[in-house]
């Protein structure tokens, strides 16, 4: 299997619990401010880190959900970023068919940047640990919110969509090595 196939694997595996959520919730999401997502995003980034350092769960929930729920709110937080919040009154403003259409958008971007630097890397992330994925993640959430917190006024960084995109891909590389490879999660 290529990396693009095990990518494209891992990816509906996420695009699947996407729609089943938002069959259950609607389009809910739309009201979170991109500050909310990158906050949902640390938490789950979060706890991966602790689930690795103590080494046992006491919710009965491994990693490879919450790397797949990292995926989902960076795209939420991309389909954000595009389109603006929501208010919530308008029960019309995203509905179930174009809120997929824009994940499979946001989706084959984070593919093609993937496959444009994996080029450049030489797919150096399979030599990685899934730990180090989580500390990358916790990275690029603390350079996001700090981004945020100057309103977007950088002065030589990529903006909040750049980070959002690499913590996705950095769960894609977790999720391809759990889930497609097989490695186990305590081990990981």
């Amino acid at each position: 299997m290529t990396t693009q196939e095990e990518f494209e694997k891992v990816m509906a595996i996420c695009r699947e619990v996407f729609v089943k959520k938002m069959h259950d919730y609607g389009t809910a999401w739309r009201i979170l401010r991109t500050t909310s997502l990158t906050d949902q995003i640390y938490i789950k980034a979060n706890r991966i880190r602790s689930l690795q350092t103590k080494g046992h769960a006491m919710v009965n929930e491994g990693i490879t959900p919450e790397f797949i729920g990292i995926i989902n709110y960076a795209i939420m937080a991309l389909i954000q970023l595009e389109l603006g919040v929501s208010d919530g009154t308008d029960e019309n403003d995203l509905r179930d068919k174009r809120a997929a259409e824009l994940y499979d958008k946001h989706a084959a971007e984070a593919l093609a940047l993937m496959l444009r630097k994996n080029h450049d890397y030489d797919e150096a992330w399979r030599a990685m640990r899934v730990s180090s994925y989580a500390d990358l993640i916790l990275m690029k959430v603390f350079r996001t919110k700090q981004i945020e917190d100057l309103q977007g006024q950088t002065l030589i960084s990529e903006g909040v969509a750049a980070n959002y995109l690499d913590m996705l891909n950095y769960s894609a590389f977790a999720l391809i090595k759990l889930v497609v490879e097989g490695e186990d999660e305590k081990q990981a």
